[in-house]
């Protein structure tokens, strides 16, 4: 499998980039935390470490770490706008549950 992003996602992290002036991509990650026990984590990616999994969709490369990949392989991320609100949504097939919040799930 693989993770993918949405034109959406991709347009909107290819501008943040461009706007930093640098960077090869993004990182998508979990951490332990929340009451459902995994929360997502994304941060912008300077340089590649060697154990990363690489993805690119729509021109934009995803470095993944391997301890992740378990969790939310076969991922999409989308970026939507709601309202005032926006952010990035997960389409992961492996969660099971998520916690009332938002911010925690579980695989």
């Amino acid at each position: 499998m693989a993770i993918t992003l949405t034109e959406k996602a991709a347009k909107h992290i290819s501008r943040y980039i461009e706007r930093r002036g640098k960077g090869l991509g993004l990182r998508f990650g979990v951490r332990t935390t929340g009451c459902s026990g995994l929360a997502y984590k994304l941060e912008y990616v300077d340089e590649a470490a060697p154990e990363d999994h690489v993805f690119e969709s729509h021109g934009v490369k995803v470095f993944v770490d391997p301890k992740s990949m378990a969790y939310i392989d076969g991922t999409e991320l989308d970026f939507a706008r709601e309202g005032l609100n926006e952010g990035f949504k997960f389409n992961n097939p492996n969660e099971k549950d998520a916690c009332g919040c938002g911010e925690s799930f579980r695989v």
